[in-house]
């Protein structure tokens, strides 16, 4: 696929205080919020700027030491005591992994019972806050399957399969990261090199070679295993010397999911609304009607463009105003 044109410049703004407030988290998390900026880059089309917590083990690098998103997490954190409506957002947050981990539904009255208790008159706002992060962080939706007795089932984010077959009690969902690098992907022109990808991943707490409390050793994670699951196309840029290295979209992001669902992750994830990606979304909606074209074989333009307009995830963005 042809590299697109980048365009307008978007920011990954951190706001560490106030996501921790929506969430209901503490430094184990991941705050992050795109807004549309009105400068332009030559070289990128937006920036990414978060913060994760990366590791339960200590570190003495530079890069660390001088990371102001590191810096930021911890601020607050240990010098004030936390909001016990936090500490249960978190302790629900653990429970949900949990019943993942386990391929376990989950109903109302186990939440209330064994991780809620005294607070049962902030379970409405204890549960959007987990499940926000669930959402977020470890790109898992937490969907209501039984409305009479309040169940719920933890299903992948966008319907992507990675890790189904892979779930223990020793390791964590990592499809929230997938998903966000998929839209950086799309965001930087369907193409996006390494030397941006680590940046944004830095920027994120996360680095190649430093073990990872969610994702392991992310290197190996995205350049091999996501690679090898076909999420991910890891490739030299051609002509390169010395060789430097680009990821794109692999065949499996291709048939799993698609732009729009990117997007509409990304928005959500923000709160925003998704006519801030106008450009892109624009792009997503022509790849899903060149889509429906090779599903369906050879159609005249508005009869394509009716399917893709019509397919589930290929709404058509919001206006403006």
């Amino acid at each position: 696929m042809s590299r697109a044109p980048k365009r307008q410049r978007y920011t990954l703004e951190e706001d560490i205080q106030a996501q921790t407030e929506a969430r209901g988290l503490d430094e184990e998390e991941v705050p992050a919020a795109v807004t549309p900026t009105t400068h332009q880059s030559p070289q990128r089309s937006f920036s990414f700027s978060t913060s994760l917590s990366t590791s339960h083990e200590d570190s003495s690098s530079a890069e660390e030491e001088e990371s102001p998103s590191t810096a930021q997490t911890s601020v607050g954190t240990e010098s004030s005591p936390r909001d016990p409506l936090e500490e249960k957002v978190t302790d629900l947050v653990e429970f949900l992994l949990l019943k993942y981990q386990m391929r376990q539904p989950i109903t109302k009255a186990e939440m209330l019972n064994t991780v809620i208790k005294r607070y049962k008159n902030q379970f409405t706002v204890i549960f959007e806050r987990a499940c926000k992060c669930m959402e977020v962080v470890f790109g898992v939706d937490v969907k209501e399957v039984d409305p009479t007795i309040h169940s719920y089932a933890l299903v992948n984010s966008l319907d992507l399969t990675y890790g189904t077959m892979l779930i223990d009690e020793q390791s964590m969902p990592k499809n929230g990261l997938l998903i966000i690098i998929l839209g950086m992907i799309f965001l930087e022109g369907n193409c996006s090199s390494e030397e941006e990808m680590w940046e944004f991943l830095n920027m994120m707490g996360v680095y190649a070679g430093r073990e990872h409390f969610i994702y392991g050793e992310p290197r190996q994670l995205i350049t091999r295993d996501w690679v090898q699951e076909n999420y991910l196309e890891y490739r030299q840029v051609p002509n390169s010397d010395p060789a430097r290295y680009e990821f794109l979209w692999g065949p499996r992001a291709h048939a799993e999911t698609n732009k729009i669902k990117v997007l509409e992750f990304l928005a959500k994830i923000n709160g925003t609304e998704l006519s801030s990606f106008s450009p892109w979304y624009e792009e997503a909606l022509k790849d899903e009607e060149e889509r429906a074209q090779a599903r369906i074989g050879p159609l005249d333009s508005t009869t394509a463009m009716c399917v893709a307009q019509h397919c589930p995830a290929a709404s058509p963005a919001p206006n403006k105003d």
